[in-house]
């Protein structure tokens, strides 16, 4: 269940839902998505057991070695998802208000 279809190096780790014990994982490198996996939650720093949380994960044969949770980019992809998501909401001008 912990083993990852990556080569060895380092990733960001994106967090996106935690369910029954079990993380699902998207692993991005140089900002593209490459790869996911179900993992054990247990193997997760404990601060980095939610839901959009990022990690930095060093992967070595197939395994996650390291993992340290990256409160700042976690805190900085919430903020500009939520700004993407405000300016999506807003209603555009109808013609007498404009």
């Amino acid at each position: 269940m912990n083993t990852i279809d990556l080569p060895d190096g380092e990733y960001i780790a994106v967090v996106d839902s935690i369910e029954d014990g079990l993380a699902t994982v998207f692993f991005e490198h140089d900002d593209e998505e490459v790869g996911d996996a179900v993992l054990d939650a247990s193997i997760l720093p404990e601060d980095g057991r939610h839901a959009d949380a990022i990690l930095s994960v060093t992967v070595v044969d197939g395994i996650i070695d390291e993992t340290h949770y990256d409160s700042e980019k976690t805190e900085t992809r919430s903020e500009a998802a939520q700004n993407r998501f405000d300016r999506l909401s807003r209603r555009p001008p109808s013609k007498d208000e404009s």
